[in-house]
C-alpha cells in the first residue's frame, strides 16, 4: 500500500518529472535572458521555471537554496506547484530555509486549496502520517475526498483504504469497495489488490473468488509481491481459478523472490512435495530455511514447514546440505538493509 515516511521522499521522484514535464527556455550555458528578465518583471510561471532549473542543475550550477527564492517568489503570487516546492523545502530543510513542519504545512495547504488533485492528495498524506504535524485521519480523509472527486486514482485508493479501516470515517466496506473500484478500474495496483480481498473476504459486496482472482492478477501483473503471493494461492487451492500447482509456484516464486515471508514457505513447501515444481530437497530447504528466519504476516498461521524443512536437511548429503545453507547465509546478506 501507498505510504510515505516524509514528503521528500516522495516528491524527490516527483521533482524529476515535472523537471522533464516543464518546456523550459534554457541555454546549454546559463539562464535565457527572456526568461530571466520575465521574472525579474514579476512572471510567477518563469520565476518557477527558473526555480526548476537551479534545483535540478540545468544550465546552471545546482543550488537548492536559489532554487528555493525562485519557488518563494513564484509561490507568493499563487503558483500551485511552487507552493508546494516550497513546503518541501521547509519540510526538508537546509534548502536555503530552516527546516519549519509549521511552514512547511502553511505551503502545502495553501497549494492545496487551490483545488489541485495531486496538492490535495499530498496534503492528505501529510496528515495521514502525522510526520510533520500531529497525525489527524479525519482531515486526510477529507483532502482525499477533494482530490478523489476530482477522479485523482492514489487518492480514490487511500479513501478506500481510509473507509476499509475506519480511519477518519466510520468503518463501512461497501463505501471502501465504491473508491477501490474507481482507483483500480484506472489501473492503480493497490486498489486491484485491496478490491480482491473484498471480494475474497465477501465485504461489501457478496464473496466472490473469480472476481477475486482477477483483480489479484490485475495487480500482480503490475509486481507486488502481496498481490503475486495471494494469486500464487488461488491457484494453489483451486479458488476462482482451475487448480494448477504449476502457476502456483510461478506466482509463489514471484514473490518469494521479493522477499514474501508466506510465499516463501509455501515455495519450499511445494518444492519438498513436487507440486507443480520437480521435488527438490535443496531448494525446499533453501526457501523454507530463509521464510522460518523472519516473521510471518499477521493473520498468516503457523504451519509445519519447520519439520519439512528439517526433513529436506534430513534428505541432503553434508556437503549438499552445508552448500544450501550457506546459500541462504548469502541471501540475507544480499537482502539485509544498507547500513
Amino acid at each position: 500500500m501507498l505510504k510515505f515516511r516524509c514528503i521528500a521522499e516522495w516528491f524527490s521522484v516527483v521533482l524529476l518529472i515535472l523537471c522533464m514535464a516543464v518546456v523550459l527556455s534554457a541555454q546549454s550555458k546559463g539562464i535565457d535572458p527572456a526568461l530571466l528578465a520575465k521574472a525579474k518583471a514579476g512572471d510567477a510561471n518563469s520565476q518557477f521555471n527558473i526555480g526548476m532549473l537551479y534545483d535540478s542543475g540545468q544550465g546552471v550550477p545546482q543550488d537548492h537554496a536559489e532554487a528555493t527564492r525562485w519557488f518563494r517568489k513564484a509561490a507568493e503570487q499563487g503558483n500551485a506547484t511552487a507552493q508546494f516546492n516550497l513546503g518541501v523545502a521547509y519540510e526538508a530543510g537546509g534548502q536555503g530555509v530552516p527546516q519549519d513542519y509549521v511552514e512547511a504545512v502553511k505551503w502545502f495547504r495553501k497549494a492545496a486549496e487551490q483545488g489541485d488533485a495531486f496538492n490535495e492528495l499530498m496534503l492528505g498524506v501529510v496528515y495521514h502520517n502525522g510526520v510533520d504535524i500531529l497525525k489527524d485521519d479525519a482531515e486526510a480523509v477529507k483532502w482525499w475526498r477533494k482530490a478523489a472527486e476530482q477522479g485523482n486514482a492514489p487518492a480514490q485508493y487511500h479513501l478506500g483504504l481510509a473507509y476499509a479501516r475506519g480511519e477518519g470515517v466510520l468503518q463501512d466496506y461497501v463505501e471502501a469497495a465504491h473508491w477501490y473500484r474507481k482507483a483500480a478500474e484506472q489501473g492503480h495496483g493497490g486498489a486491484q489488490f485491496g478490491l480482491g480481498c473484498m471480494y475474497y473476504d465477501g465485504q461489501g459486496m457478496p464473496q466472490n473468488y473469480v472476481q477475486a482472482a482477477t483483480w489479484y492478477r490485475k495487480a500482480a501483473e503490475l509486481g507486488p509481491a502481496l498481490a503475486e503471493s495471494q494469486l500464487g494461492y488461488m491457484y494453489y487451492l483451486g479458488k476462482g481459478v482451475p487448480q494448477d500447482f504449476a502457476q502456483a509456484a510461478i506466482w509463489h516464486r514471484k514473490a518469494a523472490e521479493q522477499g514474501d515471508v508466506a510465499s516463501q514457505r509455501m515455495l519450499g513447501q511445494q518444492y519438498f512435495l513436487g507440486q507443480g515444481v520437480p521435488a527438490d530437497f535443496a531448494e525446499a530447504y533453501f526457501w523454507l530455511d530463509i521464510a522460518l528466519a523472519r516473521k510471518l504476516p499477521e493473520g498468516f498461521p503457523e504451519g509445519d514447514e519447520a519439520e519439512i524443512r528439517d526433513a529436506a536437511a534430513s534428505a541432503l548429503t553434508p556437503a549438499d546440505l552445508s552448500r544450501v545453507q550457506e546459500r541462504a547465509r548469502k541471501w540475507f546478506e544480499d537482502h539485509s538493509p544498507k547500513k
